[in-house]
């Protein structure tokens, strides 16, 4: 008999002395819920208490990254001094190449170039590395796809811009054309896949077929979609992808990387380098018989990063993206109750990052509502728009469905009396 029949089944008889005891990291596993549970909350409170750490403040932040990180990746950064040198840290940069490589591609054939940096030191690098005499297509549909743009003009390469509304699905036939018209000069195409301005998804796996149709490489900025959004580079024709450690992967801010194959890489090698610190062949030529970066990484963040990978590859990919859309959902059916509008078309969205726009009420200011959820230990972002009044709202990190619904009450109490006063 399992003790818990036998209890109910002495209740009735004898009296029971019921003491609830707080604080310990135990639970019972019967079933796979169970298990979830023991995984998700019960084991993380081990490793603190076995490691003597204390939990710290947690504040919710939902700007598009650094996003919030669990107390493991924040204490995972807390490692006897090491000079960075060593054999011995060396294998760590090693396994997290070979890691964040594994979740997009097969390591056999592909690498991951890490770099000291935000991950617009990684796009940067891909453009001043890659890029040959051809001309590099890039497509704006948002403040990201212009920054592209910005750093192809500081390298003074030959650029075709596509211009595409920042909340509407990229019009395929238009894009085609612009590629027909130029296929000459063409070499190259680069976009980003979730649009940080707004949240827009762009359709990589057809932009990557056109590519593959007119013999192009495909260049994606992958910061707001890696470690959430399933990508598959060789399925999806992807050449380079540009990605960091702070985003999805819910790591600290510090490191960016480079995604491509091997093969590729060797090719660009006879590029005269436009840059030193970035460059790109240089940096994998350089770890390849190293295990070392060419400057000094940041070595608390690689740590941090380490065991970021760890947690994602604990939760996967897949169950992660679930996670960041029932927050999702539960953020546009909040703010639509509230009467609030967002930018992209559901069909159209990441559900990663959300651009709203703001009320238009007598007595709303954007940064008073900012210090009001700041002081409440939430964060949020301003929008980046021109001409259009907007915040925007992420739903990524080590958080869940319940904080949204915590910041949702707090907007509606910031809102409520501004919303009263029009009425």
């Amino acid at each position: 008999m399992e003790y818990e029949h036998g209890l109910v089944a002495i209740s009735g008889e004898v009296p029971l002395l019921v003491h609830k005891e707080e604080g310990i990291a135990w639970c019972e596993i019967d079933d796979e819920s169970h298990w979830d549970r023991a995984v998700k909350e019960i084991y993380p409170l081990i490793t603190v208490r076995d490691c003597g750490e204390k939990p710290i403040k947690r504040n919710i932040l939902l700007n598009p990254g650094p996003a919030t990180t669990s107390d493991r990746v924040k204490y995972a950064q807390v490692v006897p001094d090491i000079c960075p040198r060593e054999e011995e840290f060396g294998q760590i940069m090693a396994y997290v190449s070979t890691e964040l490589t594994q979740f997009v591609a097969d390591p056999k054939e592909y690498t991951t170039v890490l770099f000291g940096g935000s991950g617009t030191a990684a796009v940067e690098a891909i453009l001043s590395s890659v890029i040959d005499e051809r001309a590099v297509l890039i497509i704006e549909n948002g403040a990201y796809g212009k920054r592209m743009a910005q750093i192809a003009d500081v390298y003074q390469l030959n650029t075709i811009t596509f211009p595409s509304p920042f909340d509407q699905e990229l019009n395929r036939s238009q894009l085609e054309e612009i590629i027909q018209t130029h296929q000459k000069e063409l070499g190259y195409v680069a976009v980003v896949h979730n649009e940080t301005t707004t949240g827009l998804l762009n359709d990589i796996p057809a932009i990557g077929a056109l590519c593959q149709k007119y013999n192009l490489h495909l260049i994606v900025d992958a910061m707001s979609s890696y470690a959430a959004i399933p990508i598959d580079m060789k399925k999806m024709n992807i050449h380079y992808l540009a990605a960091s450690s702070n985003k999805n992967l819910q790591g600290m801010p510090g490191v960016s990387f480079v995604i491509t194959q091997r093969s590729l890489l060797e090719k660009t090698k006879t590029i005269k380098p436009r840059n030193y610190y970035l460059h790109l062949y240089s940096q994998y030529d350089y770890f390849e018989k190293n295990h070392q970066m060419r400057f000094t990484p940041p070595v608390q963040t690689l740590y941090a990063l380490k065991q970021a990978i760890l947690e994602t590859k604990e939760e996967g990919i897949k169950a992660r993206y679930e996670r960041y859309s029932k927050s999702w959902e539960t953020l546009i059916t909040g703010v639509t109750r509230l009467g609030m509008s967002h930018l992209v078309d559901i069909n159209n969205h990441s559900k990663i990052i959300t651009a709203i726009l703001e009320p238009s009420v007598p007595g709303y200011d954007f940064n008073e509502m900012h210090d009001f959820f700041y002081e409440r230990g939430f964060t949020i972002y301003p929008g980046k728009l021109e001409g259009l009044n907007t915040f925007r709202v992420a739903n990524i990190g080590d958080i869940t469905y319940k904080e949204i619904e915590e910041f949702l009450t707090l907007l509606e109490s910031y809102l409520g009396p501004l919303l009263k006063k029009v009425k």
